[in-house]
C-alpha cells in the first residue's frame, strides 16, 4: 500500500516526513482559507493564529503539495504518527483526486488523504470561521507562538506558492494588509510620547491664568 497526502499549508515548503515523491498539482471542488485558529505553534491560546484549511467550493481548485510514501507499513505509520499529532487542529482527514499540473482530465492520483476541519465551532473548538480581512490581518501581524510569528507563516506561504508557480490571491490580499498593519504598528512604536497639556486654571489669589505643568 502506498500513503498519498496533500499539503495545502505549511507542508508545502516544509513536510517535516520521510517522502519518496512530491508532486506539484491541485485539487477541485476546495479553496483555502484562514478560518482556524493555532495556540500551539504560531499562536497561544489568549492569542490565537490564524492558519489556513480548507472550504468546500463547488468549482474551486487549490494549488499544493502531493507527497508520497513508500516502503512498508511502519514507514506509513510513522509519516501519519507524525502528521496527526502536527495537524492536530483539524478534526477531519479527507480522501480526494489530485490533478498534476496541466492535467485537467482523469486524475493523477486518487485517494490522496488531507487534513481538513469541520467548520462548526461547536464540533472543532479550532475553527474560528470567517473574519472581515482587516481583523484578520490585525490577528495575524499579532500572533506569536512558540514556533514563531503567525505573519512568518502566512509570508512563507505566500512565497511558496510563487515559488511552485501558482500564486493565491487571497493570500496575496491578506499578505498584504498584514503588511501595511506591521507598517502601522511601526509608526505607532516609533512616534514620540505625547506630553499631556498642561493644566490651567485660576488661583484663588490673582484673577490671573497660572499653568499648572505637572
Amino acid at each position: 500500500m502506498v500513503l498519498w497526502v496533500f499539503g495545502y499549508g505549511s507542508l508545502i515548503w516544509n513536510p517535516g516526513f520521510d517522502f519518496d515523491e512530491k508532486i506539484i498539482g491541485f485539487i477541485k471542488d476546495y479553496r483555502r482559507v484562514f478560518d482556524l485558529a493555532c495556540i500551539d505553534h504560531r499562536g497561544t491560546p489568549e492569542n490565537p493564529a490564524r492558519t489556513c484549511t480548507l472550504e468546500a467550493k463547488k468549482g474551486a481548485i487549490c494549488w499544493g503539495a502531493a507527497y508520497c510514501v513508500k516502503g512498508g507499513a511502519e514507514k506509513e505509520r510513522e509519516a501519519m504518527k507524525y502528521l496527526e499529532r502536527r495537524e492536530c487542529e483539524y478534526d477531519t482527514k479527507a480522501s480526494v483526486d489530485f490533478f498534476k499540473v496541466k492535467s485537467l482530465g482523469c486524475p493523477t492520483v486518487t485517494g490522496v488523504l488531507v487534513f481538513v476541519s469541520t467548520p462548526d465551532k461547536e464540533a472543532n473548538s479550532y475553527y474560528l470561521g470567517p473574519a472581515p480581512l482587516q481583523d484578520m490581518a490585525r490577528q495575524i501581524a499579532t500572533a506569536r507562538g512558540p514556533c514563531g510569528n503567525n505573519r512568518d507563516y502566512l509570508f512563507r506561504l505566500e512565497k511558496a506558492l510563487f515559488d511552485i508557480g501558482h500564486e493565491d490571491d487571497m493570500v496575496i490580499e491578506l499578505a498584504d494588509e498584514v503588511r501595511k498593519v506591521l507598517v502601522l504598528l511601526q509608526e505607532k512604536a516609533a512616534a514620540p510620547p505625547v506630553s499631556p497639556l498642561p493644566l490651567v486654571y485660576l488661583s484663588p489669589l490673582k484673577e490671573t491664568a497660572v499653568v499648572d505643568s505637572r
